[in-house]
Order: C-alpha cells, then sequence, then structure tokens
C-alpha cells in the first residue's frame, strides 16, 4: 500500500502543477461560461418558445467538447515538453522515482484533468438549459429516428454521447502526449493534435472516395464514434460497428503510449 500512496503523491503533485497554472482557471470559466452564454443567446435571438432542453445540451455539449479537447491538448503538450524546456525535468529525474511512473503520473493527471472539465460540462449544460427551459420528456428532436438508441431514454443517449466524445478526447490527448515526448516541442504537439481534431472527418471523406479496404483502419476513420449514435458509422462507403472502431482506436493508443514511454525512458536529459 505504501507504494500505491507514494505514487498518488507523485500524481498529486502533477495535479498541483496544472492547478496553480492561471490559465487552467481560465479554461475552466470558458467552460463554465459558454452553456450560460449560449442559452441566453438562444432566448434573445431566437422566437422559438418550445426550445428543449436535451437538443440545447447537446448542441452546447459539442462546442464545448471540441474546447475541452483542444485545453486537454495544450496541458498535455505542455506536460513533458515544458519540463525539458524549463530545466525542472532534472529536479524530477533525481527523485527516487523511475521515468515510467513519473510518465504515467503525468498521464493521469492530464485524465484526470479532462474528466473534470467533462464532469463540469456535463452539470452546466443539463442544469443551465433545465433551469431554463425546464425538463422535457421529448427526445424526437434529439434521438433521430434511425439510431439504434430511438425510443430509449434522453439520459441514455446523451450518457453514450459523452463517453464517445470522451474517447476521441483521450485517443487525440495520448497522440499529443507522444509528439510532446518525443520532439520536446509543445508547439507540435498542440498543432499536429488539433489538426486532427479538426481535419480528421475533411480526411476520412478523401480517403473513403478511394474505396480500399485499408482506409477503416486509419485513424481519423474512426474518431467519430458519435455516428453510431446517429444511425450511421464514421467511415462512410464502409460497413463498420462500434466494436471494430473501438479497436482501432485502442491499438492506436496503446502505440502512442508505447512510443511516448519508449522515447520518454531512452533520452539523454544530461545537456
Amino acid at each position: 500500500m505504501r507504494p500505491l500512496a507514494n505514487f498518488w503523491k507523485l500524481v498529486q503533485n502533477e495535479n498541483m502543477k496544472i492547478y496553480r497554472r492561471m490559465r487552467t482557471w481560465v479554461m475552466l470559466g470558458i467552460v463554465v461560461l459558454i452553456p450560460i452564454v449560449v442559452t441566453v443567446a438562444f432566448l434573445l435571438l431566437s422566437d422559438s418558445k418550445d426550445a428543449n432542453n436535451w437538443e440545447m445540451m447537446q448542441l452546447e455539449t459539442t462546442i464545448l467538447f471540441s474546447l475541452i479537447t483542444i485545453f486537454t491538448v495544450v496541458v498535455a503538450a505542455d506536460s513533458v515538453a515544458g519540463e525539458f524546456s524549463t530545466g525542472t525535468i532534472k529536479l524530477l529525474l533525481i527523485r527516487p522515482w523511475s521515468r515510467s511512473s513519473i510518465l504515467l503520473s503525468k498521464f493521469i493527471a492530464l485524465v484526470l484533468f479532462s474528466v473534470l472539465l467533462s464532469v463540469v460540462c456535463f452539470v452546466l449544460t443539463w442544469g443551465v438549459n433545465t433551469l431554463v427551459f425546464g425538463f422535457s420528456s421529448d427526445t424526437s428532436g434529439l434521438i433521430p429516428a434511425n439510431s439504434p438508441l430511438a425510443g430509449q431514454s434522453p439520459w441514455t443517449y446523451m450518457g453514450l454521447d459523452y463517453l464517445y466524445e470522451w474517447i476521441e478526447l483521450i485517443v487525440i490527448v495520448a497522440f499529443a502526449f507522444m509528439l510532446s515526448s518525443a520532439f520536446r516541442s509543445s508547439g507540435l504537439a498542440i498543432g499536429l493534435s488539433i489538426f486532427l481534431l479538426f481535419a480528421g472527418s475533411m480526411i476520412t471523406g478523401l480517403l473513403s472516395v478511394t474505396n480500399k479496404p485499408w482506409v477503416k483502419y486509419v485513424l481519423f476513420s474512426n474518431l467519430d464514434l458519435t455516428a453510431y449514435l446517429n444511425g450511421g458509422n464514421p467511415v462512410p462507403n464502409f460497413k463498420t460497428t462500434v466494436g471494430f472502431s473501438l479497436s482501432v482506436l485502442a491499438v492506436y493508443f496503446i502505440v502512442f503510449n508505447i512510443v511516448s514511454w519508449t522515447i520518454f525512458r531512452r533520452r539523454d536529459v544530461a545537456a
């Protein structure tokens, strides 16, 4: 139990590095503010008097998860690269911890940060819209008729929506973490990860035109898991399942982390 308790202190140390930065609280403030701003803007600019709290929640969630992914990528990119650029990596390595433990503690801190922002997003988007528009059990505008979840509870649909969005976030963060470890450049990690986030669907569309079977194994082609909730799939012209896409993402996730761990453990920091 003592090694586990000591390791948790290492995770706490990484958490303190995240939450002592002013940018973290600015990020959290933006996540809190956006649902309020979007809902108020809708009330002021729309003539609709029968808005559905679930539909507004889904709209705001889509906006917020893009931002949450970017925010977590920024923290991930700086997590390793920042230690090298400031020279604090040497202070970490002189402690009685293996490099693997140090890197694992950093990644766990990132996961906890992403979970915090996701929970705040859920609570705020649901709470604000339920308070303003009331609680509705009407899912006609939320769940498409051809969705495998048609007729089910909006809680089930939104719960899976959040889970799929979060899985996409974690894969992209693992990619940023790998680049940060490999190149010690937070700018490169942030830039390529944001490109992956926003250009993925466009690249998937271009690749699907080739109609080659290997397209369905490309990372870009499996990131948009929420497509399954709407009765489609993230890979046009190919029949894939949620299980298939999760398996592909799991392989990429493992590869990203193997590269991160291998490079970080072997990197010379004497210079």
